[in-house]
Parts: C-alpha cells; sequence; structure tokens
C-alpha cells in the first residue's frame, strides 16, 4: 500500500441527503469485502447481488466466483485427487489398502456443496451482524447517485447512495462461431490455468481426461516453469492436444459429443469423442446491464472494464470500481478483497492507503493447483529479462526431490525452484517460482521477503527448517549461466 494524495481523500458525512452512504454492487469477493469494513467503519451500506442462471441454468449463492463456482470447489476437488495419489503412495509406506479403491463422484460432489452453502450462510450472517442491507436483486445505474434493483419476479426499487462501488466481477465466456460450442458445452470461470487445475483433479480422481491448447498453457506465467507443470501431468495420465483450434461439436446418437479441430501446425482436422466439453477460454465482464456509459462511465472498449485510477476511482467522482471488472487489476480473489477494504476505509475517511496500478501487482503471489502444484511471486524470467535485458539478470536453479517422494518412488523430475535476481550490486529477488508439494503454503511466505525488496544474500542468510520443500530455497547456489548441474544432493 501506498499513500493516496491527501487532498483525494474522501471523508464522509452523514447529512441524510441519500438513503445510503455506500451502495454496492455485486456480493463476491471484494464487494462483500469492501461492505463490511465500511459498514464497521460506521457507514449505512447497502449489498445487491444477483445471480444470472448459466446456459445450463446454474445458479449459486452470496459469496461470487470464488465461493460458489471458483477457488473453494477447485481447492477441495483437488484436495480429493490428492488423496487418491497418497493412497497409492501409503501402500509403500506400508498401510494395507484393500483393492479395488475408487472414487464417488456423488459423494465428493454433495461435500464440497455442502460447505459452499455453508460459507453462503456465513456472508449472510456476517452481513446482519455488521447491519449491511442485503438485496437480492440485480442492479443498475440510473444516475450517478441512483440504483436500480430487480428482483427474480421482476419487481423494481430504487435506492440512493453518496458513493457507488461496482463489483460485479465476470462470467465465462463460450466461443460462440465454434458450432455447438455454446449448445453442448458447459463453462468455467477464471483464468488459463483453471482449465489446467480442473484436468489435473479430473484425472486424479480417475476420469479419462484430454485438455486441448490452442498455443502454449499457463499464458502469463513464466514458460519453463509451465512447460514443467504440463509434462508433470502428462506424465500423471493427463493427455494434452497441442496446437489445436476447435471447429465443431456434435453429438452423437450415443450422446458422446464428437469434438472436431484443426492441428495449426500441420493443418490436418482430427476427430474425437467425449462425454463432456468443458471451455475454459476466459471470461467477460458483467458491465453490459449495468448503464455505466449511459451514466458516464468509462470502459475499455476492447475488453469491456471499467477504467479506473489508482484509488479505484472511475471517470465517475463518486463511483468506484474493484476486482475483477476493474481494467489493469489482476483477478484473484485476495487483491479484490484488499482494494475493497482499503477503498471502504478511504471513503469513510479512515485512511489514506490504497492498492497500487501496475508494477506492484507482480509481488502479489499465485499458485496453480495442478497435481504437481506451482507456486510464484514476481516476474517471470522472460519478464525480467525484457525489463531489465538478459545482461543483467541472475537467474539461480534447483531441480529437488521431495522427502515425501522418496519411500513412494515418485517420479521428483519437474521439483524445480528458480529465483530471478538483478545481475548486479546487492541482487534483489525480482521473481520467485516453485513446483512442488504444497507450493501455495511456500509461497505466500517468501512473497512478504519480495514485498521487502529482499535480496539474494538475504535470502541464502535465511535458516531453513529441515527437512522441508521450501528450505530448499534457501540452499540454492547455481546459476543457470553457469550451466553446472543444478541437481540437489544429500539430505
Amino acid at each position: 500500500c501506498k499513500a493516496f494524495p491527501e487532498n483525494s481523500v474522501i471523508f464522509a458525512s452523514l447529512a441524510g441527503k441519500y438513503d445510503y452512504d455506500l451502495v454496492v454492487i455485486g456480493g463476491g469477493s471484494g464487494g462483500l469485502a469492501c461492505s463490511k469494513e465500511a459498514a464497521q467503519l460506521g457507514q449505512k451500506v447497502a449489498v445487491l447481488d444477483y445471480v444470472e442462471a448459466s446456459v445450463r441454468g446454474t445458479t449459486w449463492g452470496l459469496g461470487g466466483t470464488c465461493v460458489n463456482v471458483g477457488c473453494i470447489p477447485k481447492k477441495l476437488m483437488h484436495q480429493a485427487a490428492l488423496l487418491g495419489t497418497a493412497v497409492k503412495d501409503a501402500k509403500k509406506y506400508g498401510w494395507k489398502i484393500p483393492e479395488p479403491v475408487s472414487h464417488d463422484w456423488a459423494t465428493m460432489s454433495q461435500a464440497v456443496q455442502n460447505h459452499v452453502k455453508s460459507l453462503n450462510w456465513g456472508h449472510r450472517v456476517q452481513l446482519q451482524d455488521r447491519k449491511v442491507k442485503y438485496l437480492n436483486m440485480k442492479g443498475s445505474l440510473v444516475d450517478e447517485h441512483t440504483i436500480r434493483g430487480m428482483n427474480a419476479k421482476g419487481k423494481e426499487m430504487t435506492v440512493t447512495a453518496r458513493n457507488v462501488v461496482i463489483a460485479t466481477g465476470g462470467r465465462p465466456k463460450y466461443p460462440t462461431h465454434v458450432p455447438g460450442a455454446l449448445e453442448f458445452g458447459i463453462s468455467m470461470m477464471k483464468w488459463p490455468h483453471v482449465g489446467l487445475e480442473c484436468a489435473g483433479f479430473l484425472t486424479g480422481i480417475g476420469l479419462d481426461t484430454t485438455v486441448m491448447v490452442r498455443s502454449i498453457a499457463l499464458r502469463g506465467f513464466d514458460q519453463q516453469m509451465s512447460r514443467l507443470v504440463t509434462d508433470y501431468m502428462e506424465a500423471y495420465g493427463t493427455r494434452f492436444s497441442w496446437d489445436a483450434v476447435p471447429k465443431k461439436v456434435e453429438k452423437l446418437p450415443s450422446g458422446l459429443l464428437q469434438v472436431t479441430w484443426t492441428d495449426t501446425q500441420s493443418k490436418q482436422e482430427h476427430q474425437d469423442a467425449f462425454n463432456t466439453v468443458l471451455w475454459a477460454v476466459g471470461r467477460a465482464p458483467e458491465t453490459k446491464t449495468l448503464n455505466l456509459k449511459q451514466v458516464g462511465v468509462e470502459l475499455n472498449e476492447d475488453t469491456g472494464k471499467v477504467i479506473v485510477a489508482a484509488d479505484e476511482r472511475t471517470s465517475m467522482s463518486n463511483i468506484f470500481a474493484i476486482g475483477d471488472i476493474a481494467q489493469g487489476r489482476p483477478e484473484l480473489t485476495p487483491t479484490a478483497i484488499k482494494a475493497g477494504k482499503l477503498l471502504a476505509r478511504r471513503l469513510a475517511g479512515h485512511s489514506i492507503s490504497f492498492m497500487l496500478n501496475c508494477d506492484c501487482f507482480s509481488s502479489v503471489p499465485t499458485t496453480v493447483f495442478t497435481p504437481l502444484e506451482y507456486g510464484c511471486v514476481g516476474l517471470s524470467e522472460e519478464e525480467a529479462e525484457r525489463r531489465c535485458g538478459k545482461e543483467n539478470v541472475e537467474v539461480y536453479h534447483a531441480f529437488y526431490k521431495p522427502l515425501e517422494f522418496t519411500v513412494a518412488e515418485r517420479d521428483a523430475g519437474q521439483c524445480y525452484i528458480k529465483v530471478v535476481c538483478e545481475g548486479h550490486g546487492d541482487q534483489r529477488v525480482l521473481g520467485l517460482h516453485f513446483t512442488g508439494p504444497n507450493a501455495g503454503e511456500v509461497t505466500q511466505g517468501f512473497a512478504l521477503g519480495l514485498q521487502c525488496g529482499f535480496t539474494y544474500a538475504q535470502l541464502r542468510d535465511t535458516v531453513g527448517i529441515h527437512p522441508t520443500c521450501a528450505e530448499e530455497l534457501t540452499k540454492i547456489n547455481i546459476t543457470k549461466r553457469s550451466g553446472l548441474d543444478a541437481t540437489v544432493t544429500g539430505c
């Protein structure tokens, strides 16, 4: 966070001119965080949230993408797959497990849904406890201070607010130019890595899964790390169709879905049949029905996202946008939550701190929950070289074997760590990358160091916890430039 110019701080007054001090449109992670924080600071707050049914008629409760159809259910199903691998490992550790071992989708699905519903209920209780008015209505703007809400039965109402926050997130795209895509496919949320994550846990629970990739996997991530992730997945049993562009989807008399695609390299056409076709081709921001342009809120014409300043303010001085619909912001739950809380504090006159734009977001850590997890924070090797020049970047790296893999006799060929540093002076760390077990837990701790500007020497001076995978980062000493074998030996 960084100090925002004092003359731009918004101090709320309770003049009674409006129904609410703050109205938030959107009950996802960012919107809920903003509304609860504002209410806790004495603001009169309302939240409008309404979920339009998907093409398949699916709806969900309060909490947004992350809680209902994103991070939470995904991580739980990833855990289900990891447990399947653990069962196989357990035999090598002496556990006598009767065969055959099988997975029941219905049991897992119900358990996951039960947890999600508990979170939905928890969010409603928290809003009530903080005296936030929850309106299960679809919101849109009439003018800069007036919000129209419409419920499922078409009944309308309007409320007024001194400040408005747009936090409606996005919905999945379908490749509508592909015949049969909308009619026969299902869709999913979030970034490209979620496609790999889903393929990973589906493979892990025993389903025959193929990933069709148009060009590269994990676009925007370090591509060496990306290849390690997909190499592991292929060895794990996930199939990949590379350089493939879907042409059409047809339903066969058997009920299977026949997918036709073109290989962009050979130009040849291929076909295969599947039970389910799942599209993971990105999301579109939920801005079309909000009447934003009509009230003067500027949108990016290419992306449809809301253009915001460093303080989340739109082109209208009292309307703000946070989370996935804000142009230039990472589509990540923690950044939406942080931005929402900081905005609420500024609107209540309790803070002058705000989320930075552009470069600051490179210090936001993230993890891809594929069968071999990949955690990273900071710049990729490619991006560091682009910004600094290859000659000004030093990369330390190591291939290591997690202790857990040894007795289980699991291949650790893709377990790898890489620390991207400035090539001169104190060698400030620019990026840190890790593939291996519990990657998110490892990366979260080192993210603090990167946020504080730590150096390679400070990393090496850190005493590791033994025996852990994370300690390998504190022992890293081989540079790529040296050409030496980077395989870790010994314990």
